[in-house]
């Protein structure tokens, strides 16, 4: 199994309109790699590698500070937004069934005004970070008119249940992770850089600074993802799996620990994209596949499934 690549040129973010011609043969492209594999790479988006580094690197200066400057970004300091900031090493296991994820993140998921932002040496972190996740949304968004497309469905579908990505009324989030070096001589049996989960919302896009990334094949078997320069990397999540009734496939993928010695550092940032929270997730075929499920209590209960008590 591979993973397809797919030039998203004709409805580039440069682009304001697509012709019917072209949206139907990137539809058709989308629904084979969502119905097969569950990814796909998308080339020529209009969201360039240069801006995909930027926030990794300033990122990255962030994560290499010690651990008590970062301590005033904690998400556990954030009451306008619980799952806003930062979250340290092992703070996550997204396989419940082994020891936390070797794995330090960022998450940006408020626009509220009175968000506290890393500010010393870190020029425009806010304003950078921001600007991306805007970015994120607008592909996303026109990722999801051509999955509807494919579909035979009204974009409106889905477009209408993610009218308000940005604010508090939906949890879509862009988080930037490093992975840092590891001791060998202190990892837990069964331990992960990033364990075996699916994703919980409805797409996810995903931009590597460098591979480790692996995704669950048809056969059964992990294979590596490639590093494709400029290239964004999108997956189908566990809520839309649900609301096309297994139509479009959510697919379990992990990080392991590097082979390449404990020096070896790892980035990556991905933007999660959520319904609103009010939106009712049902079938959109009519079948009772899976029960009706609200998209905020989902995915309030996933990340609490995932967190670890300290």
């Amino acid at each position: 199994m591979s993973i397809p690549v797919i030039d998203f040129s004709s409805y580039s973010l440069r682009k304001e309109d697509v012709s019917e011609e072209e949206m139907l043969g990137l539809s058709q492209q989308l629904k084979a790699a969502f119905t097969e594999v569950g990814f796909v790479f998308l080339e020529n988006t209009g969201i360039t590698q240069e801006e995909a580094d930027r926030v990794l690197d300033l990122s990255h200066e962030f994560f290499l500070q010690p651990d008590e400057l970062k301590q005033p970004f904690s998400s556990k300091k954030c009451v306008i937004n619980p799952n806003h900031g930062w979250l340290s090493v092992a703070a996550e296991k997204l396989n419940p069934c082994r020891p936390g994820d070797i794995k330090e993140s960022f998450n940006l998921s408020s626009l509220h005004p009175d968000i506290k932002w890393p500010t010393d040496g870190l020029t425009d972190f806010k304003e950078i970070h921001t600007s991306f996740f805007h970015r994120c949304k607008e592909l996303s968004l026109r990722v999801l008119r051509l999955m509807a497309h494919s579909l035979g469905l009204d974009p409106e579908v889905f477009l209408s249940a993610h009218r308000l990505v940005g604010t508090d009324g939906n949890s879509s989030l862009l988080r930037t992770l490093y992975y840092p070096p590891v001791n060998y001589e202190e990892v837990k049996e069964g331990q992960m850089r990033c364990g075996e989960h699916t994703d919980f919302g409805s797409i996810t896009l995903v931009f590597q600074k460098n591979k480790g990334l692996q995704v669950l094949g048809l056969s059964g078997e992990y294979i590596d993802v490639p590093l494709i320069p400029g290239a964004i990397l999108i997956n189908i999540a566990d809520l839309m799996q649900r609301w096309t009734s297994d139509r479009f496939i959510s697919v379990e993928h992990r990080s392991l620990l590097p082979d390449g010695g404990d020096s070896e550092t790892r980035q990556s940032a991905a933007f999660f994209l959520y319904p609103d929270n009010e939106t009712q997730i049902t079938c959109l075929d009519g079948s009772d596949k899976y029960s009706p499920v609200n998209a905020g209590f989902y995915i309030k209960e996933c990340f609490k499934a995932v967190a670890v008590e300290n």
